[in-house]
């Protein structure tokens, strides 16, 4: 699925030279990239695989495509009329070949066209720093060419899955979300292991497409968001035939006699599937990168690299971080958020209008303040969650004065969504400054009240202003009058 090199007789130059280098051409790259080039700089993207990265060959884009026909046919069974129009199941062999069609087949020549049009320099190969704004970049065919930054060297490299230290799993031919998103058949067991988002995300959807899953979570499913929200959510799986296991440890995987995947439990019981799933987290792609030679492995905290908010590594006026690959946010919308801050302090520095270690101001287009206070996320399951900013707890514990107010989601806009509509809704309240601090949704199709949380509390908009957004009816935005009505407003 990679995009083959140029073949070893055509000339390549030995030394390049340019405003900014990014390694690693994924939305998050593109995004650096295309923002330098937008203030007046050449960049450079040095890419090895596919240009577009993990989001849209292995992550974001094809696990929605999965998900969304299991959606749309549930979302037709949930309303009287349409229910009974419905009488057949998912076409999986369909399913997959509309998967294939948004990842483009895994050729990334559309991509490319776009990096060129944009007058982006594209080096396709493996880049390692080399010394203060300079990367060697070797080829699949052991040529190199050495790229020299006048301003900035930019890490867009991504992140990397972390197997947990199993017993047997090395041994294991097993799925990564890369191989779960890309599979061609529908195993008729699989065993999934995580319960973050990539793992109850996926259950659903091979669930939906025929196979027997068993879904383990060493914690509670989608144990960052609040309880009410988790429940609805492993209701949902459960409905899809997902057997949902939490607080549950392995002990052991192998290969069984007749050559299934054989898992031990913490409780002494064995699970057999016919293909296992791993999704266990990812942690920052830095390796090999040459931070060490540099000495600027001593950046290095808990793993990841530490930086300003305009992406900055700490003891360097010349390279940033961003995405993944800063470890801040693990998620591609966060990331492309801090390559488009990165890209303009870049810019700004080069003006001079921006120092060179000088932190820049809050809220500002060289800032990624957000990351810090107001992150919007959706859990794409059925039914789905979608939050922004802080849960209470998270806030209590960063020494706000905080409440909560919650219910259920029931407004008539949800009636008219479908019938015996499931949802729950939640806001936190600074009380010391009567503002937004953090807004939950949990129900089918609450992804797109996302938006309009995530501008109240990136706004800081105060309550009593908040109170004269009037939802139009019947729509469920509905429930904000009623989660300010019973706050009291």
């Amino acid at each position: 699925m990679t995009v083959q090199e140029p073949s070893p007789e055509v000339q390549r130059p030995q030394q390049l030279e340019t405003d900014v280098v990014v390694l690693g051409a994924g939305a998050v790259g593109e995004n650096a990239a295309g923002r330098v080039a937008q203030g007046g700089l050449e960049a450079v993207l040095v890419e090895p695989n596919l240009i577009g990265g993990e989001c849209s060959y292995w992550a974001c884009m094809p696990s929605k495509a999965l998900l969304r026909p299991g959606t749309a046919l549930q979302a037709a069974r949930a309303v009287a009329g349409s229910r009974e129009a419905v009488t057949g199941t998912l076409d999986a062999a369909a399913v997959l070949q509309r998967r294939d069609s948004f990842t483009s087949h895994w050729n990334d020549s559309a991509q490319e066209d776009w990096v060129r049009g944009e007058g982006i320099g594209l080096v396709r190969g493996r880049g390692r720093l080399v010394g203060p704004r300079e990367v060697r970049v070797e080829y699949d065919d052991g040529g190199t060419v050495t790229i020299t930054a006048r301003h900035a060297v930019v890490l867009a490299t991504g992140s990397v899955p972390t197997p947990p230290p199993l017993k047997g799993l090395e041994g294991i031919d097993y799925w990564g979300t890369r191989e779960a998103t890309s599979a061609r058949e529908v195993p008729a067991r699989l065993i999934v292991l995580g319960g973050g988002v990539a793992g109850t995300e996926l259950s659903q959807a091979w669930a939906r497409l025929g196979s027997k899953v068993t879904l383990l979570a060493r914690h509670d499913v989608l144990d960052m968001y609040p309880e009410p929200a988790r429940e609805l959510v492993k209701a949902g799986l459960t409905e899809d035939g997902v057997e949902v296991r939490t607080y549950t440890q392995p002990d052991f995987v192998r290969t069984g006699a007749d050559g299934c995947v054989e898992m031990g439990l913490d409780d002494g019981s064995v699970l057999a599937a016919d293909q296992l799933l791993v999704s266990t987290g990812r942690t920052p792609a830095l390796a090999n990168l040459g931070l060490e030679d540099l000495g600027l492995d001593a950046a290095l905290d808990s793993g990841r690299l530490t930086s300003d908010d305009s992406g900055l590594v700490s003891g360097t006026d010349w390279l940033y971080v961003v995405g993944d690959a800063a470890g801040k946010v693990l998620l591609t919308h966060q990331g492309k958020y801090e390559a488009r801050a990165a890209g303009a302090a870049i810019a700004a520095r080069s003006r001079g209008e921006l120092s060179a270690s000088g932190v820049p101001e809050d809220w500002s287009r060289e800032a990624s303040t957000a990351n810090h206070a107001a992150v919007p996320q959706v859990v794409f399951t059925s039914p789905e969650l979608a939050m922004v900013g802080r849960t209470l707890e998270q806030a209590r514990a960063d020494g706000i004065n905080a409440s909560e107010t919650s219910l259920e989601l029931s407004v008539a806009g949800s009636a008219l969504h479908s019938d015996n509509y499931r949802g729950w809704a939640q806001m936190v309240v600074d009380e010391d400054r009567r503002v937004l601090v953090g807004v939950i949704f949990a129900g089918p199709d609450v992804s797109e009240l996302l938006h309009s949380a995530t501008i109240a509390v990136t706004g800081e908009v105060p309550l009593d202003r908040l109170w004269h957004a009037v939802p139009a009816y019947p729509t469920i935005s509905e429930i904000w009058l009623r989660l300010l009505e019973k706050y009291g407003l």
